[in-house]
């Protein structure tokens, strides 16, 4: 008789990891580094974040390579790691770990090898995800096409896409804040 000697990884083991990952399905995902344009656009979205943050005092913004611990969702997932997000719950009992809980706003920036039939349906199910586990807005930044395609929990398959000479915004999970899309790509 077989015995089945595989194990889950945790997030503990996730912490001990080099490099951006998520932990889903009990094993961790690495991610790629990413290059110039998308990383660029990920920092200037998040330093328009945290400067609206600032002057709001409404939730804290953070950059690539924060981590978000949530419940085991029903696709496995138990972590994300977005470019650049918001949060606005309490903070975490230990401040050198995960954030306990989803980000209210997150920005997933397209790299190079997130194009493409397979690519689109990790990305949509990464949305679910992210809705699943309590985040109210995610954008779709896509670098190549210069856009950004805001889709929020209420309507999680019709996005509003922002194009060149446009400003978007992330409501309602963050009230008050814009950001023209080719400052976003500027960088």
């Amino acid at each position: 008789m077989a015995t089945d000697t595989s194990t889950r990884d945790s997030l503990d083991d996730l912490y001990g990891d080099e490099g951006k990952a998520e932990l889903i399905a009990g094993r961790i995902v690495h991610q790629m580094p990413t290059g110039d344009l998308p990383s660029s656009a990920a920092f200037e979205i998040a330093v328009s974040l945290r400067s609206h943050t600032k002057a709001s005092n409404h939730g804290k913004a953070y950059t690539d390579g924060v981590g978000y611990a949530v419940p085991e969702l029903p696709s496995g997932r138990e972590s994300f790691s977005p470019d650049a997000s918001l949060y606005d719950g309490p903070p975490p009992p230990n401040p050198m770990r995960f954030i306990e809980g989803a980000p209210k706003f997150a920005a997933e920036v397209r790299s190079e090898n997130d194009y493409g039939a397979a690519a689109e349906v990790e990305m949509a199910a990464k949305r679910v995800d992210y809705f699943a586990a309590g985040t109210e807005v995610v954008w779709d930044v896509d670098p190549e096409a210069k856009t950004v395609a805001k889709y929020t929990a209420n309507a999680p398959v019709q996005p509003t896409t922002y194009h060149s000479g446009e400003v978007a915004d992330a409501e309602p999970a963050v009230p008050g804040w814009r950001i023209s899309v080719d400052e976003i790509f500027a960088g």
